[in-house]
């Protein structure tokens, strides 16, 4: 016999396409769950955080990168959270890294499915609605950029005493571990290793646009982004301590073949206590004078850091031309169609995670499982205004154009293909209401084809007593 459990964990395989050879283990036969007790009574412990401490490294060389990959190859994601957590550090791939992010999540919804349901998520409830309660926009920032970033984003949906539905947190990606040998994801917490079980209302398990099923951490940017943040790091350091030693000129100073040493060592004080606003009154053999550096060396660290930062840019947005400009109006229609359709794939992705993850439990705790079917899903409108004018005027030609298309159709007794033209033109064509829909006889029986071919005929004069209609139509 089938239990409530069994069914809804069957819907989330069947949402998030779970592949046949995927084991699915007895619950406890791989240790310790999220809602066990004792889990339960650890966190409760330490004010119910579930992530450990943050491991912060503040050092960073490009062999470091060399072993990120080995170990994130092998299912840890420990050094890659780590850079990653020292990567946001830097001021130009946070700027760029919140244009795909937080510009993204408060970009307008557009929601789909069951009326009711979907309306309950709008429902506005201290100044927020259900849905940005359940899951804060500061979180789904975090989300989307884990995915970009490391390519993988973990996170909990977290049970709030006194309402029906939880609140989203987003968890360090640097505890999350692959075992190959199981196909199964686990988080290193506070309590212990835990299995990741995405869809159970519970984790929500997200992976980021562009990243494979196998192996999906070699579709993140950390390592194009990491030898950019490590370079540009050494070489700011670099240039500090070469603005360090040759910014400030050295003071020569020159005195006459025949002063003496008691003469040399008072004129020596007098230059070493040279500060802001000194005059110097000197007697004829008596020199001043500033030796400078041609500072050209400095050069090449900075143009390692605008290097550094140009390849940050082309990875997190696909171009240049949005954060440092452009000549031209050409010249930036390109780069900004590049720029939304990142932000394009990226709402996608977080899309799928929500409709797959988060809204089929919450839609199972309010309704059941029989309303699992029509559950509500969610998408990010990220078309540009532009865009929309476009596909606005566009749709108006096309009315216009049909219109024109009847008329010139009509002396001919012949009408278009409607649905076929609809079709090549991405429309999806409805079956507009017609009054004779739900009409019925006076003997209470449906309208058939033989009563619609008399009433025709009445129409045209040659009237047909609807008993015979009737008669022929039995």
């Amino acid at each position: 016999m089938s239990r409530p459990g069994d069914a809804l964990r069957a819907a989330r395989d069947i949402l998030l396409g779970m592949s046949a050879y995927q084991a699915q283990p007895a619950k406890g036969s791989r240790g310790l769950e999220l809602d066990d007790r004792i889990v339960e009574q650890i966190r409760e412990a330490l004010g119910g955080q579930l992530q450990q401490i943050p491991t912060t490294r503040l050092r960073w060389y490009l062999a470091d990168l060399e072993e990120c990959q080995q170990q994130i190859d092998g299912g840890d994601f420990q050094l890659v959270g780590q850079l990653y957590r020292a990567m946001r550090r830097d001021g130009t791939l946070r700027g760029l890294l919140g244009a795909r992010t937080s510009g993204l999540v408060r970009l307008p919804k557009r929601y789909y499915g069951d009326e009711t349901l979907a309306t309950e998520l709008k429902r506005e409830t201290g100044g927020r609605c259900v849905f940005d309660d359940m899951l804060p926009p500061s979180e789904l920032s975090l989300m989307v950029a884990d995915g970009i970033v490391a390519s993988v984003s973990i996170g909990e949906l977290v049970p709030v005493p006194g309402r029906d539905f939880p609140v989203y947190v987003r968890l360090d990606p640097q505890y999350l571990l692959y075992r190959w040998n199981q196909n199964q994801w686990y988080y290193s917490s506070v309590a212990g290793l835990l299995p990741i079980t995405p869809g159970d209302g519970r984790w929500v398990l997200h992976f980021g646009g562009g990243c494979g099923r196998v192996a999906p951490w070699t579709g993140g940017l950390w390592p194009a982004l990491g030898r950019a943040f490590i370079n540009k790091e050494h070489a700011l350091l670099n240039r500090s301590n070469y603005s360090a030693k040759l910014a400030n000129p050295a003071r020569v100073a020159y005195a006459p073949l025949a002063a003496t040493d008691e003469q040399l060592q008072s004129w020596f004080r007098k230059v070493m206590a040279w500060g802001r606003d000194t005059v110097f009154a000197l007697k004829p053999g008596y020199e001043v004078k500033l030796l400078e550096s041609k500072g050209e060396g400095i050069g090449i660290f900075q143009d390692e850091i605008d290097q550094c930062d140009r390849e940050m840019m082309i990875a997190l947005v696909g171009q240049i031309t949005s954060t440092t400009g452009g000549s031209g109006f050409s010249s930036q229609e390109l780069p900004m169609q590049g720029l939304s359709d990142l932000m394009g794939e990226t709402g996608d992705a977080l899309a799928y995670t929500i409709n797959t993850q988060v809204l089929p439990p919450w839609v199972v705790g309010r309704a059941g499982l029989a309303a699992l079917p029509k559950a509500p899903i969610v998408k990010w409108d990220t078309a540009k205004p532009k865009d929309r004018k476009q596909t606005a005027d566009g749709l108006n030609a096309l009315g216009q154009a049909l219109k024109g298309l009847f008329d010139a159709m009509a002396p001919y007794e012949k009408r278009p293909a409607l649905d076929a033209l609809l079709e090549d033109f991405g429309i999806l064509a409805e079956e507009a209401p017609t009054d004779r829909t739900a009409e019925q006889t006076d003997a209470g029986e449906d309208v058939t084809p033989e009563l619609e071919e008399a009433r025709e005929k009445s129409l045209k004069g040659d009237p047909e007593p609807k008993e015979r209609a009737m008669r022929r139509a039995a």
